[in-house]
């Protein structure tokens, strides 16, 4: 399929839509444009826009649901060899759309699965559609989910939410005008160890808390280009590389190896560094916990310095929070890079912080809390201190899985634990520390007027620039 021009394609989609929403009391629910719930007995039918390796991450996991089901599959690129990477094997359109229909063709035979270059086509022309899976680079997050929920699609999103500040706002009020079931992809959100970890605290078993660490090792992906754009290369068969690029200009961002799979995460244009790919992971626990959702200055370095391009290797960000009720002030740290925090004084020999190079750090007056990263199981430091612990009762509502919640929602039930209002604020903590390393100062932040009083500069990087045609709305 040819891309036409963007704006054109956005304008037929939106009076498309808006016919739909004209004839809502007449159209069965596969046909309504508006938002709608699915009755309970039904399946959800789901189409995975962005089928690199974690778009097909989530649709393997939505074959555990009987009631989920993936009837199509969106993305600019054909075929992309994740053998390099963690994801390992194929994914890309073809191959996810081949998977899928095997999948669905071991009880159903001749299974199909639509596939489409443009995820706007294929919400124009696939009416059955009930929800999707948005699964592509941070930097088309926004304008994929907004028009979806418009079009009164669920959504469920990759953390990190949003690429900026200002669409993490944007993001948290469509969802709230449409009401539509939403979900952010930090999986630890609906486990055990989170909820666990807001009993103990809450329970008073390490006091109150006033200082917080989390960090991963995750590093840059690039091992060829360090700084600056790297040079043009010839456009591969079956890839649609202004569909790819979407929001930026293409002739700015000819295209590039060093840019696909997985690597543009390196590139500010495209990706927010190792804190958006870790963030929502691993300051996750604190930012429910402690409600750490409106810092009130932000300084944050790099390791080698700022490239104009390129994100740093790794940071390390310096946020301070007010106090919140009866919780006092706190003073978060972030590190990547392989950075970690100091270890604290009287730690058992043993005693690890974290697991796996990803972890968090809760310091309180009476003791210490570390988890692995995603939100893990928690523990006492030191650790002698498990050993006669009581428990505190369990009070949260537990999670029947972090899909499971939103295919729930989508149906009229309880909105998922992580969904856009929740998403949106923890993102937006992450994407401040970006702005930070980028001014290069300390900034204060005023979060109700989405502004820092003391570095004007930092409004560039608060929202970005767009492709006409390409804006969020």
């Amino acid at each position: 399929m040819k891309s036409n021009s963007p704006t054109q394609t956005r304008r037929q989609f939106l009076r498309t839509t808006a016919t739909a929403g004209a004839v809502l009391t007449v159209l069965p629910r596969h046909l309504l444009g508006g938002p709608r719930f699915v009755p309970p007995s039904e399946k959800v039918n789901i189409a995975i826009v962005g089928a690199g390796g974690q778009g097909r991450t989530n649709m393997r996991e939505l074959f555990r649901h009987a009631d989920a089901q993936v009837i199509a599959v969106a993305d600019p690129i054909e075929h992309e060899d994740l053998e390099a990477f963690y994801f390992r094997g194929v994914a890309g359109r073809l191959p996810v759309k081949a998977e899928a229909e095997k999948h669905y063709g071991q009880k159903t035979p001749n299974s199909q699965v639509a596939a489409y270059e443009d995820f706007r086509e294929m919400l124009q022309k696939e009416k059955a559609i009930d929800a999707i899976v948005c699964a592509t680079p941070d930097h088309l997050h926004a304008y994929v989910s907004v028009l979806a929920m418009r079009a009164g699609k669920h959504v469920y999103c990759e953390k990190p939410l949003t690429h900026n500040v200002w669409e993490a706002r944007l993001m948290a009020r469509v969802a709230k005008e449409t009401g539509v079931a939403t979900q952010m992809g930090n999986q630890g959100h609906s486990g055990e160890g989170i909820r666990q970890t807001w009993e103990w605290i809450h329970a008073g078993v390490i006091g109150p808390v006033r200082e917080v660490h989390a960090w991963t090792s995750a590093s840059r992906w690039n091992k060829k280009y360090y700084a600056g754009k790297p040079p043009a290369e010839p456009l591969p068969a079956g890839v649609n590389w202004d569909l790819w690029v979407g929001p930026r200009d293409p002739k700015a961002y000819p295209y590039s190896s060093a840019y696909t799979p997985v690597t543009w995460r390196d590139y500010w244009a495209f990706g927010t560094a190792p804190i958006g790919d870790f963030f929502c992971h691993n300051f996750d626990a604190p930012c429910w916990v402690l409600d750490l959702k409106a810092p009130i200055s932000i300084e944050a370095y790099g390791a080698g310095g700022v490239d104009a391009e390129m994100a740093p290797p790794g940071g390390i960000y310096y946020y301070e929070f007010p106090a919140r009720g009866a919780m006092p002030p706190v003073k978060f740290t972030w590190y990547d890079g392989g950075m970690r925090p100091p270890r604290p004084a009287g730690l058992d020999p043993e005693d690890q912080l974290g697991a796996g190079g990803n972890g968090t750090l809760f310091i309180g007056d009476k003791g210490m809390i570390t988890c692995p990263g995603w939100a893990g199981d928690p523990r006492l430091l030191p650790g002698s201190r498990m050993d006669d612990f009581k428990r505190p009762p369990k009070t949260l509502p537990r999670s029947k899985g972090h899909h499971r919640d939103w295919l729930d929602a989508c149906k009229g039930g309880p909105p998922a634990s992580a969904n856009f209002e929740y998403g949106a604020a923890l993102t937006e903590v992450g994407l401040l520390g970006l702005v930070a390393l980028r001014v290069g100062k300390k900034m204060e932040w005023d979060a109700a007027a989405m502004r820092s009083p003391n570095c004007p500069e930092a409004e560039q990087y608060l929202k970005g620039t767009y492709r006409k045609g390409w804006e969020p709305a």
